[in-house]
């Protein structure tokens, strides 16, 4: 209660929860409003929008149904942008806690490690692997997850440096508990709070990554998604603004709501911080 009530305080957080759930009812009831690919051709092409009741966003370059496509497009860009992020989760927690709580020699190595990926563009690096792995559902999640699990390794690194020399983390330790079973049970359970807001920034930050590359034409060709509708209508931009317009709009509605959803998870599980910026 007292974390809904913190929560619920932030006016701007709860905006972004409301505009993420409604993102998400479209995406889960893309089937019942739109039956159909929304690859077919419904029109005639250009038609602008709110012209025909029956295409309100109105139709692309191939005449098909942008409203379908944005509400189909909605499953594709949140599925990547949540299935990256829990790759780069698995990625980076446990280079992180391994490192902050072995240190030594083991801190440094994966530190540098952790830096050698850091002085490459992340979106250069993106383009590469999923240019070597060819531009499908699996390459793009797999090249956005290798790219954005250095700042989460960091993250969990600082939380276990100023964990493992707590009381509870010691005794565990005078007990003979083994170091794995330390990091998993005494450790990792209190930084979730942290790991858990950046996650949820990490996936907007997938979501525009991944709209960037369907942008370049480096998206899965069988997957409608609203970077490759931004990409199709780039080249009509003066006379068919809508085709890139309305996709652009939801991709940038879509990143600001998880950016303040975020903002109030942070005020809501940190509340000393809050409280300080207050």
């Amino acid at each position: 209660m007292n974390f809904l009530k913190r929560f619920c305080r932030n006016r701007g957080a709860v905006l972004g929860l409301v505009i993420l759930l409604a993102v998400v009812a479209f995406a889960l009831l893309a089937p019942s409003l739109y039956p159909s690919s929304p690859w077919r051709m419904v029109g005639r092409p250009f038609m602008a929008p709110f012209a025909l009741e029956r295409f309100p966003l109105g139709t692309d370059t191939l005449g098909r149904d942008i409203a379908a496509g944005m509400v189909h497009g909605a499953r594709v860009s949140l599925m990547i942008g949540v299935v990256s992020t829990i790759v780069s989760l698995l990625i980076g927690v446990p280079l992180g806690a391994l490192a902050g709580y072995a240190g030594g020699f083991v801190d440094d190595a994966l530190m540098r490690f952790t830096e050698f990926f850091q002085t490459i563009p992340s979106f250069a690096l993106a383009i590469v692997l999923v240019a070597i792995l060819q531009p499908q559902l699996s390459s793009i999640v797999l090249a956005i997850g290798v790219v954005s699990w250095p700042p989460v390794a960091r993250l969990v690194r600082g939380e276990v440096l100023s964990l493992k020399t707590r009381e509870y983390v010691q005794a565990a330790v005078t007990i003979g508990q083994s170091t794995p079973r330390i990091i998993f049970s005494q450790v990792l359970p209190n930084t979730v709070a942290p790991i858990i807001v950046m996650g949820s920034l990490m996936i907007g930050s997938a979501i525009l990554l991944e709209s960037a590359l369907s942008f370049l034409g480096l998206g899965d060709p069988n997957l409608m998604s609203w970077g490759y509708m931004v990409g199709a209508g780039r080249t009509r931009l003066l006379d068919a603004w809508w085709i890139s317009f309305f996709p652009g709009f939801a991709i940038f509605l879509t990143v600001l709501a998880l950016n303040l959803a975020g903002e109030g998870l942070n005020d809501a599980l940190n509340p000393r911080l809050a409280r300080g910026r207050e």
